[in-house]
C-alpha cells in the first residue's frame, strides 16, 4: 500500500513590491501591514487545522509568514534552503513591463517560454523546479503519513507543482498562473515520489485578500 505526506503549500505574505507586481526573487523584501495581516490569518487557519511539522524558505518574508502558525501550535520552522524562490537575475526588482520596454523580444519570448527563455542572469527555471521538487520530497520522507505546511513562493511552488504533477516547465505561469498569498494548496506526495494535487489556492480565511 502507497502512504504519503500532505504538504500544505502556502505562499508568504504580501510584500511592498506585491502592488506593482515587481519580482522579488532572492532580494529581501519587508512584508506590508496586509502581508502581516495574512500572516496572523495563516496562525489562526493552523489553530484550527494542525500540522505536525512546518518548514520555509530560509528568505524572510517566508519565515515571518510562519512565525504565527508556529507560535498558534507550539512548532519550531525549520528551514530548507532548496525552497529559496527563483534568482530572476536582471528582473529583480523590476517589472515584466519596464523589461518589455527596454527588450521587447526578450520580454515576449519569456512569455512564450519561461523555462526556455529566461531573464538575463537569471537561475535556471529548470534548475530551480529540480531543486524545489528535491526540497519537498525530502520534507515527505521526513514526515511520513504526517501533514506539514511548507511556506514559500510563487514562482518556485509553480514550477514545482509542473515537475511533481508531470506538467512541462514551460506551461507553469498559463497552468498555475498565480498562487495567493497565504492561501493553502494542498498536495500529496506519496512513498513512491509521486505526488497528486488535491486543492490549490484555498484562502486560509474567507475574508483573506
Amino acid at each position: 500500500m502507497t502512504t504519503g505526506t500532505t504538504l500544505l503549500l502556502t505562499r508568504h505574505g504580501q510584500t511592498i513590491w506585491h502592488a506593482e507586481n515587481r519580482y522579488a526573487g532572492v532580494s529581501e523584501v519587508p512584508l506590508t501591514d496586509t502581508g502581516r495581516a495574512q500572516a496572523e490569518a495563516l496562525g489562526r487557519w493552523a489553530a484550527a487545522h494542525p500540522v505536525d511539522a512546518i518548514w520555509t524558505s530560509p528568505l524572510s518574508r517566508a519565515v515571518i509568514t510562519a512565525e504565527p502558525a508556529c507560535k498558534a501550535l507550539g512548532l519550531t520552522p525549520h528551514r530548507e534552503p532548496g525552497l529559496r524562490e527563483c534568482d530572476f537575475g536582471v528582473l529583480e526588482g523590476r517589472t515584466l513591463a519596464e523589461f518589455a520596454a527596454e527588450d521587447p523580444a526578450a520580454a515576449q519570448a519569456f512569455r512564450t517560454d519561461p523555462v526556455a527563455h529566461p531573464f538575463p542572469a537569471a537561475e535556471d527555471p529548470a534548475a530551480a523546479a529540480d531543486r524545489g521538487a528535491a526540497a519537498l520530497r525530502r520534507i515527505a520522507a521526513a514526515h511520513p503519513g504526517e501533514r506539514v505546511l511548507v511556506v514559500a513562493h510563487n514562482t518556485l511552488f509553480r514550477l514545482v507543482l509542473c515537475t511533481l504533477l508531470s506538467i512541462p516547465a514551460g506551461e507553469y505561469r498559463r497552468v498555475f498562473p498565480r498562487l495567493r498569498n497565504a492561501a493553502i494548496s494542498e498536495l500529496l506526495v506519496k512513498s513512491d515520489g509521486s505526488a497528486a494535487l488535491l486543492s490549490l489556492n484555498v484562502p486560509c480565511e474567507p475574508d483573506v485578500p
